[in-house]
């Protein structure tokens, strides 16, 4: 297990999202909260007064969260770029689908690209939204290289990743993931999220730094592809080299350069988690009637590796998101 902790975190503060994209998502055609459900048997467990997860098993039609980001970041990024005809991505799963829906919603074209330890069930529901598929045979950041490529002429590139030159239309995203946060009615003591490229703990840090609340925000990552962690422990942005995760999702090599910054100065604490305990996290919160997949069971895996460093008592809340549905 990876460990870095912040004593420092709480006191940074930020600029909130847009309050425009709450709205935005709210006029959208089925959008509802997504559920916040109690797990008396986890806290129990855990030694503290409340485990809440945020269930985006469901959301705007799609298996997970990502459409909150994608589909604002295309709603802006079109009003940047009128003449787009295609839209090009790459993708661990969820995201690059959700581009591939509003592509079709808006008659036009994607390209999504792939790497391919991606699942066959996970590509073809992507072609199912009426995408071009390309398998790049190599890691989730070899594939981000070859969209970015590809991204030319009428084309528009919507990745949920940044890097120096390419930082506006991730900063939509980002900000899109801000509904998530906004939907929780709650005071929380502990927020725990997935870390990939660091996209949806960003959003995280940047909604609960904002306001005078502050409370404590746990990444959690494979101990196979723990960018992020190693990252913090450097001190500076690190490449690691990422092998197969069953949580497939957060098999990102590369911290995002927008994240970066914001992690580095208001996030508590990141931790990284083994196969088999994202695995058994899974089974856990399928027991509580949670859909999980290992990428969004990853923050109770988190939260169990982490318990004994975390400042938490019998009357804390904490809070999980649960980014995926089960596949």
């Amino acid at each position: 297990m990876l460990w870095h902790s912040n004593p420092a975190a709480r006191a940074w503060r930020t600029t909130a999202a847009p309050a425009e994209v709450l709205a935005f998502h709210q006029a959208l055609d089925g959008y509802q909260p997504t559920p916040l459900t109690a797990v008396p048997a986890l806290a129990a467990e855990l030694g503290v007064g409340q485990v809440l997860v945020k269930d985006e098993s469901q959301r705007l039609g799609l298996p997970a969260f990502k459409a909150l980001g994608a589909w604002w970041a295309i709603n802006r990024a079109l009003q940047d770029h009128p003449d787009t005809a295609e839209l090009v991505t790459a993708t661990d799963g969820n995201h690059g689908r959700a581009v591939a829906r509003m592509a079709a919603m808006l008659g036009l074209k994607a390209h999504v690209f792939i790497p391919a330890v991606v699942s066959v069930r996970s590509i073809e529901a992507i072609r199912s939204e009426g995408a071009v598929v390309t398998i790049v045979d190599d890691s989730y950041d070899a594939a981000v290289v070859a969209a970015a490529d590809a991204a030319t002429g009428d084309s528009l590139l919507i990745q949920d990743s940044a890097w120096p030159g390419y930082e506006v239309i991730p900063q939509y995203i980002v900000d899109g993931y801000s509904t998530l946060f906004r939907e929780i009615d709650v005071e929380p003591d502990l927020v725990v999220v997935p870390m990939g490229v660091g996209s949806v703990a960003q959003a995280a840090v940047t909604h609960y730094r904002s306001g005078l609340a502050a409370p404590a925000v746990l990444g959690v990552e494979p101990a196979n592809a723990a960018c992020v962690t190693a990252s913090l422990q450097a001190g500076k942005p690190v490449t690691v080299s990422t092998g197969h995760t069953v949580m497939a999702g957060l098999n990102c090599g590369t911290p995002s350069s927008l994240a970066w910054p914001v992690l580095r100065a208001g996030l508590d604490a990141a931790v990284t988690v083994e196969e088999a305990e994202a695995l058994q996290a899974v089974e856990d919160l399928g027991a509580a009637g949670i859909s999980s997949g290992a990428s969004g069971a990853a923050t109770l895996a988190g939260l169990r590796a982490a318990r004994d460093r975390l400042e938490l008592s019998t009357d804390s809340t904490v809070i999980l998101i649960s980014t995926e549905a089960a596949s």
